[in-house]
């Protein structure tokens, strides 16, 4: 059975009802490799959480974007401070008006915040439930990759969840009905399909919205689909774009020359397991040329989706990193409720896409995992440059390196266990932790934390590290449907 993991802060189009959630429902080395080169630096009230027995839609606690922007001092709206790099929390809220997204930057390790309004969704001919209906609509918004070059891909996604009016509560003059989740899910032909758009998160400027994909091949998860981009001179603005989907042998793209959607056949891609589905739990990356899916349980699979062709190549992940095929679900059959110090109720879970991520890191491809029992080991791999295997860089336990114990993030227990948040895109001994509510940049080379902030965030496996590459900030994207000569 597929599971949803993306993880959604929501927002009701319909806010006079709130779920109930009085009783939740479970259900520096340098690399000879193609990459990213090392820039010099350039000068509430809680929403309440619910859970489908199906999908597991992971709601957190939000409240507007715009009354979190003073997060952080070093925040801004624009790239004036200068930066080499930053880290997205990609999942929001879809609300308000305003004529395309933004990012409200912030220097690493803080993290930037992203801001996707709602009226850029149309639901087309899909009816909206109603105010009395029993299905309850949220509208999320995601960053769900990067490319190479610092282009988003946006996407927004209309959830709907079976919750019927349980009761109706009276403050004065005002009413508002209590929503129970069942753990249904409405007909999918009753949802809008994702909505795609391609961004620079620095002019502002959005492409139109890709076109609906044309027959049975849907985009469901915003870790199906890349964003990777091509220059006519190998480096510099792109000319082209492509946004790609990989099922099996086959590939659904989408094409900016073309402006269509198209499906291609490719090379069957030999897989050590016969029988094992491959399921991305990640964010795709762009590396080498290629797109890269990644099933963090078992290894990734790449392949160029500008190619007439595609030929798929995989790569599992390091001896003794392979887990079983249902490590996800066991980690969500095994997940409890912990109360907080406010008496709301958190789930706590160890999904593997928590503790292990795949990405770009000093020019290479890298590895990086933390274990999730003392002494809490942090490890890092770099893939060859033939893409057939990983060499162990780094090894470090975390329990010696803050054996002192005089950490704001300690102790380590309960839902307080180490994360990966993002790989450094430059520093390749750099791996950022998420630790209870701080993020930490950890040198593995070193042994030490060189810097720590607090951490707000609503979803430990929401943050996307973006390169800025020096044209970014005046970079146009391709327009769609246009070959340029």
């Amino acid at each position: 059975m597929e599971q949803d993991h993306d993880a959604f802060i929501v927002h009701s189009a319909t806010p006079r009802y709130h779920l109930c959630c009085a009783h939740p429902v479970h259900k520096n080395r340098t690399c000879k490799n193609r990459g990213l080169q090392n820039p010099r630096r350039r000068p509430p009230t809680p929403a309440l959480a619910a859970m489908s027995l199906r999908r597991l839609l992971a709601f957190s606690t939000a409240s507007s974007v715009h009354l979190r922007r003073s997060l952080s001092t070093a925040a801004s709206d624009s790239p004036a401070g200068g930066l080499s790099w930053y880290m997205l929390e990609k999942v929001t809220m879809a609300t308000g008006s305003a004529a395309s997204p933004s990012v409200r930057f912030a220097d690493p390790p803080r993290v930037s915040k992203l801001y996707m309004p709602e009226n850029l969704f149309d639901t087309g001919t899909t009816p909206v439930p109603g105010r009395q209906s029993d299905t309850m609509r949220m509208l999320s918004g995601q960053a769900g990759s990067a490319s190479q070059d610092g282009l988003l891909l946006l996407n927004y996604k209309d959830i709907r969840i079976t919750a019927p009016i349980v009761a109706t509560e009276h403050r004065g003059n005002l009413s508002r009905g209590i929503r129970k989740p069942t753990g249904g899910l409405p007909d999918p032909a009753q949802v809008p399909d994702m909505a795609h758009f391609v961004f620079n998160p620095f002019t502002r400027e959005i492409s139109p919205r890709l076109p609906e994909i044309p027959g049975p091949l849907k985009i469901r998860h915003a870790f199906e689909v890349g964003l990777l981009t091509q220059a006519d001179a190998g480096r510099g603005p792109p000319d082209r774009y492509a946004v790609a989907k990989l099922d099996g042998h086959e590939m659904l793209r989408f094409l900016s020359e073309t402006g269509e959607w198209e499906t291609v056949q490719g090379s069957p891609c030999q897989l050590p397991a016969a029988g094992r589905r491959f399921s991305p739990r990640q964010e795709v990356v762009a590396f080498g040329g290629r797109l890269w899916w990644v099933d963090v349980t078992w290894g990734a699979i790449c392949a160029d989706p500008l190619s007439d062709r595609p030929e798929p190549h995989f790569v599992e992940l390091p001896s003794g990193s392979v887990l079983p095929a249902d490590a996800c679900e066991q980690a969500i059959r095994s997940s409890i409720f912990l109360t907080e110090a406010n008496g709301m109720s958190k789930l706590s879970m160890r999904l593997p896409n928590m503790c292990r991520r795949v990405g770009v890191s000093g020019g290479c491809l890298r590895y990086v995992e933390v274990s999730q029992t003392a002494p809490f080991i942090l490890s890092s791999f770099v893939l060859d440059a033939s893409h057939s295997g990983w060499t162990l860089e780094h090894r470090l336990e975390l329990s010696r390196l803050w054996a002192d114990g005089a950490h704001p993030w300690l102790p380590l227990e309960g839902g307080n266990r180490p994360q990966i948040g993002a790989l450094h895109p430059y520093e390749a001994n750099v791996v950022h932790l998420i630790v209870g509510k701080h993020i930490l940049a950890v040198d593995m080379h070193k042994g030490e934390v060189t810097e720590h902030v607090p951490y707000r965030g609503h979803h430990q496996a929401s943050i996307l590290p973006c390169p800025v590459p020096s044209w970014l900030p005046t970079a146009r994207i391709p327009s769609i449907g246009i070959t340029r000569i």
